[in-house]
């Protein structure tokens, strides 16, 4: 298959687990794909002390340097922002962004955060939606959750590469509709993780109704839109590389 080498990256509390079922089903039709582990997300006993947000940036910038071609850079919820914060350092090495239920966010996430950013299962109940999460799926996520890294949360970055504007980006608006994002994305001031959606100059959105986490609520129709996108810009790559010979 030529489609773009796939790269998965969970948000907050998850590691390369959440994205098992997509990527297994993205594989089976032929994908090749990672699914990536943030630094400090391995486990509760990991030491996150010294972890900063330039170490989640740089852990994925890792990985896509890592392939052997342009890759499709998936990212969830709050990786929108360190996923951002890559694309603006290997643009070149990004075929497509694609942001599940997020968007280019621009940090700090929250400079005021103390210690590190446990689950508070509490507040994921009053503030997400988790339409069609079965018991066992929520059980799973507040067994296995691990605090985020505090570094992380107060870490701020500079973006200097104007190249991150053109990459094509696809949002798959889950939580909140494509409708919403767009115009909460207008409002002043603009929350953080909605900040970079002005500067994508190559957007596409896609309205998949289901919880914030639809690697577990629709994980086929999830791994359906993200296979598309690096097939088409697998193809796209492909006669770029044509062209230039």
């Amino acid at each position: 298959m030529n489609s773009a080498p796939i790269i998965l990256v969970p948000g907050f509390w998850l590691g390369a687990w959440a994205w098992d079922e997509v990527a297994d089903l993205l594989r089976k039709d032929g994908h090749d794909v990672t699914a990536l582990t943030l630094p400090g997300q391995e486990s509760a006993d990991a030491d996150r002390s010294k972890i900063t947000f330039t170490d989640h940036v740089d852990a994925i910038v890792d990985v896509v340097e890592a392939a052997d071609r342009p890759v499709v850079l998936a990212v969830h919820s709050a990786s929108g922002f360190s996923g951002y914060a890559a694309s603006d350092r290997v643009p070149e090495r990004i075929a497509a962004m694609v942001y599940v239920d997020t968007a280019p966010g621009k940090p700090p996430l929250d400079p005021d955060q103390e210690g590190d950013k446990p689950m508070v299962w509490e507040e994921i109940v009053a503030e997400e939606n988790l339409d069609g999460m079965s018991e066992e799926q929520k059980d799973t996520f507040r067994e296995r959750a691990v605090p985020v890294p505090g570094g992380v949360v107060r870490g701020e970055y500079e973006f200097t590469n104007d190249a991150r504007r053109d990459i094509p980006s696809t949002v798959i608006a889950t939580g909140y509709t494509a409708e919403e994002y767009q115009k909460y994305a207008k409002e002043i001031p603009v929350a953080s993780f909605l900040a970079g959606l002005s500067e994508l100059r190559n957007v596409t959105w896609v309205d998949l109704p289901t919880s914030h986490w639809p690697m577990w609520s629709k994980p086929a129709e999830l791994a359906k839109i993200i296979g598309d996108v690096a097939t088409a810009a697998g193809g796209e790559v492909e006669a770029a590389a044509g062209s230039a010979r």
